[in-house]
């Protein structure tokens, strides 16, 4: 069950994918299509519809902006990501353990670690939260049943990766069909969503509320198992390690999760427009998710919108556990070239995130479920700068990366970004014990 691998990562393997030669663009891009949307995954997770549901209920559609550059900022460290895997064959786990010291590597190891266990918890919530309002079932007992997406997993697993892809993309649009509906029920101002997105409300900075869920927003946008995953994912595609191979790897790679990270973009700002348009109108303030669920069908008039958003709330949760999964087994294999089975590794993680939830319901009620949401994101924030920072340095380093080393604009960017990250989630941890 537990053994040392030598090169590359069992699960994933190197090269394991086909692509097409001399196909045309589409064909081809078709073909490096899957990794942008296994980690896209990690964009629309319950800690992201949380901060969402509460910054449009409060603040109507003022913080468009900001789910704008948090996703900006996205499509350039996954970038990143992909040209590491990419131009070294390593992933961000595997060079950290190349250029770190043991003790370094280590202690990165165990941050990462402990974010995919707290990244399991909100997805344990969100998707017994999901199971609670589709079919009635206890938040309890909604959370051990999750622990049966261990047998989901490995089912898919054995049928190859593209299926596990396809299952993830095929959730996905049923996430985005679902808010497409919401959205023309919500008959949402699109000179509010217009204003929202490109002229910034200067309160944003001024009020120390809406500051603090623009904290939340941009802190709970950038996962760190994504960062990870990512620069282990793209090496699954078939192409020649040349170095033409490579720069079209990386150009395709780059379009795969560009474009599904506005996919991202589009959930993320669509969860704000609908709380804008339903809830701010009204007057109504909506912190949990389970209030939102409860008051969409009296303030729509359709009963149907509230299942649409149960639904979609279920294929996040459901999505995010198998990505979380993925990010595990390369952070371990990564940083200490051991494998567990993979059927205990997903026990072992998510038995150790259901813990909690079953604690915290029985001393403190369903109620405290979200507060635990909330906890979970301070843990995500606070392992944020261990993973952007050590990929920022390893893409500049052109002993390793060689021509595909970033340029200095790119990396003067890339430095603002993890500075201004940095920056940002420790106002939000500051702000958060200081609230607790």
């Amino acid at each position: 069950m537990l053994r040392r691998v030598t090169n590359e990562n069992s699960d994933i393997r190197r090269g394991s994918v086909g692509v097409p030669r001399g196909a045309g663009w589409a064909r081809r891009l078709l073909a490096f299509t899957g990794p942008g949307a296994m980690v896209s995954v990690g964009y629309m997770d319950p800690g992201n519809w949380a901060t969402s549901l509460e910054g449009g209920s409060r603040f109507g559609y003022s913080l468009l902006c900001v789910i704008l550059l948090s996703n900006l900022m996205a499509v350039l460290l996954q970038a990143l990501c992909a040209r590491l895997g990419i131009a070294t064959d390593r992933d961000l786990a595997q060079s950290c353990r190349e250029h770190c010291s043991k003790p370094v590597n280590l202690a990165l190891w165990g941050l990462c670690e402990l974010a995919i266990i707290a990244c399991d918890l909100a997805e344990v919530i969100g998707t017994a939260v999901a199971i609670k309002l589709l079919f009635g079932i206890p938040i309890a007992w909604g959370a051990v049943i999750t622990i049966l997406d261990t047998l989901l997993l490995l089912a898919l697993i054995r049928q190859g990766f593209r299926w596990l892809e396809a299952f993830v993309i095929t959730l996905l649009a049923t996430i985005f069909g679902c808010f497409v509906v919401e959205l023309v029920l919500a008959t949402p101002s699109i000179g509010g969503i217009v204003g929202g997105f490109f002229v910034p409300d200067a309160e944003i900075v001024t009020n120390p509320a809406m500051l603090y869920i623009a904290i939340g927003i941009i802190g709970a946008t950038v996962m760190p198992h994504n960062l990870y995953l990512h620069s282990a994912l793209v090496q699954t595609r078939d192409y020649p390690r040349t170095v033409e191979g490579r720069r079209e790897a990386l150009r395709f790679a780059t379009w795969d999760s560009t474009l599904a990270l506005s996919l991202a973009l589009f959930v993320n700002a669509g969860i704000l427009v609908l709380a804008a348009a339903v809830f701010h109108g009204a007057g109504q303030e909506v912190v949990e998710i389970e209030d939102a669920y409860q008051l969409l069908a009296p303030l729509l008039g359709v009963g149907a919108a509230a299942t649409l958003f149960g639904v979609a709330l279920l294929a996040s949760g459901i999505n995010s556990t198998v990505t979380a999964t993925l990010a595990g087994q390369v952070v371990m294999e990564g940083f200490l070239r051991l494998r567990l089975a993979p059927w205990l590794r997903r026990l072992i993680t998510r038995g150790i995130a259901v813990l909690p939830v079953l604690y915290v319901v029985a001393v403190y009620g369903e109620q405290g479920v979200g507060r635990l949401l909330i906890l979970s994101q301070v843990v995500l924030s606070m392992q944020l700068p261990f993973a952007v920072i050590p990929l920022v340095l390893f893409v500049s380093r052109r002993e390793s990366m060689g021509e595909f080393a970033i340029k200095a604009s790119t990396k003067v960017l890339a430095w603002a970004i993890a500075l201004l990250i940095v920056a940002l989630n420790l106002k939000l941890l500051f702000d958060t014990f200081v609230l607790l």
